[in-house]
């Protein structure tokens, strides 16, 4: 199981973010590029790849299943694709620490591939549901072995023959219908998938990116197993779930202005800016542009008086990663914010509900959550010693709350920051941030 050394981060009170900053790369995106560029036939070069635990776990996964991949050097990875069917049985089960992507999307991609495989994680990966994904798979033909609550470690059979199946989704999530998708590749016939409320696309763009042919209308995405893909260049977009920290952080900090460059702005991934402008936050998109099918732009932010909403319900599955931040911008708001419709937030890295509830209070903050939300009244953010719970956007969120607290915010058990986030603390102590790690 993957372990990690303690990690704490003090930030001390007040400041504002400022300049210009490159947050990582896009970790989805880069998930799926170590992906299907070892299943392409050829040669596949990605750059801007990030460099965190998630993704380097996916990468390690494709090493030990044969392929070859060179790097990560500076985000740059060579990835000798070894086509369809080239993946070899590991020598021992797969360790993918903190990844709920990887895990998800392995599954259904080496579902019908012919190689028998067990899935491992840490202890809050290995806490997190798989029956979404299992329950469909096994639909098509899969055998998945899990424990008695549908957990990991996953245990995948080989030589399982798999059909198409028209699935309908009972709730929206990226990484069930990519894992439906991925395994369609290996089906006969035709697989598809119909989603309640838009998730990200990015394998569907991905896959047509490496010539796979997808149908899509509306809601419902469908293709036909048995196809090829072919390799090409991969330029990963900064990631929108990392940039959101510091579209917060300037959003509540006076003074602030800051210029966050080469944002992937993925409408499905978009949810987070559409969100705090209706609370009032001053944010410009520049620059707007198409990079390997994904559209990009340079996002300017600068401090604003916000407002407490009602977060819409359709924007939650385009903001499901980055309401952490977004609860820090409803602590600083006038009146209060209320979001429904978001239960999923409860079976993340940690119950991401109860987790920032708690931590809000701590710091003076009124914060009451229900079964699939929260409501939040803004105040006057105190400091005291937050529990992140090793949840990543939990750590940094809190950290940017300090920019307007009246007292250092301490912050527990911060080090799984590197599985998205790797050089945090010091591009945001070079932004403003008054940060220190402390181990």
């Amino acid at each position: 199981m993957t372990k990690h050394k303690t990690l704490n981060y003090r930030v001390e009170a007040g400041g504002k973010l400022s300049g210009r900053l490159r947050v990582p790369g896009d970790k989805s995106i880069s998930h799926r590029s170590i992906m299907l560029g070892s299943l392409a036939d050829g040669v596949t070069e990605v750059t801007g790849f990030l460099e965190g635990e998630d993704s380097l776990a996916t990468l390690r996964a494709f090493r030990a299943l044969g392929v070859a991949i060179e790097g990560p050097v500076a985000g740059r990875v060579t990835i000798h694709g070894v086509g369809m069917h080239g993946l070899r049985a590991p020598g021992a089960p797969l360790d993918l620490g903190n990844s709920g992507t990887s895990m998800r999307l392995l599954t259904g991609l080496l579902a019908g591939h012919g190689v028998a495989v067990t899935l491992t994680g840490d202890s809050s990966l290995s806490g997190r549901p798989m029956k979404r994904v299992i329950e469909p798979l096994t639909r098509m033909g899969a055998f998945i072995g899990a424990t008695e609550e549908g957990t990991a470690p996953l245990t995948i059979a080989a030589n399982q023959p798999l059909k198409g199946i028209d699935y309908l989704l009972p709730m929206a999530s990226a990484q069930v219908k990519s894992a439906v998708l991925l395994a369609g590749l290996y089906a006969t016939g035709e697989t598809s998938v119909t989603e309640p409320a838009p998730t990200r696309d990015h394998t569907e763009r991905m896959l047509e990116g490496f010539g796979y042919s997808l149908q899509r209308e509306g809601p419902r995405v469908s293709l036909i197993g048995g196809g090829r893909l072919k390799a090409t260049p991969i330029d990963v977009p900064a990631d929108i779930s990392s940039a959101a920290f510091f579209l917060v952080g300037a959003s509540i900090a006076e003074g602030s202005e800051l210029l966050l460059e080469h944002v992937g702005i993925n409408p499905t991934r978009d949810g987070v800016i559409t969100i705090l402008r209706l609370m009032g936050a001053d944010i410009e998109l520049a620059n707007e542009r198409l990079v390997g099918g994904e559209p990009v732009a340079d996002i300017r932010v600068r401090s604003s008086h916000l407002k407490g909403i009602e977060i819409p319900e359709h924007l939650v599955p385009l903001a499901i990663d980055e309401f952490p931040a977004i609860f820090i911008a409803a602590a600083c708001a006038e009146g209060t914010t209320t979001l429904t419709g978001a239960a999923e937030l409860r079976v993340k890295e940690s119950d991401r509900i109860q987790v920032m509830a708690e931590g809000l209070q701590v710091l003076g903050i009124k914060a009451d959550p229900t079964p699939d939300g929260i409501r939040i009244t803004g105040g006057l953010l105190e400091g005291g010693r937050v529990e992140s719970h090793g949840d990543h956007r939990i750590a940094m969120a809190f950290a940017m709350a300090a920019l307007r607290a009246s007292k250092t915010i301490e912050i527990l058990d911060c080090a799984n920051v590197n599985t998205s986030f790797p050089g945090f603390v010091s591009l945001a102590a070079c932004s403003g941030l008054r940060i220190e790690a402390q181990e």
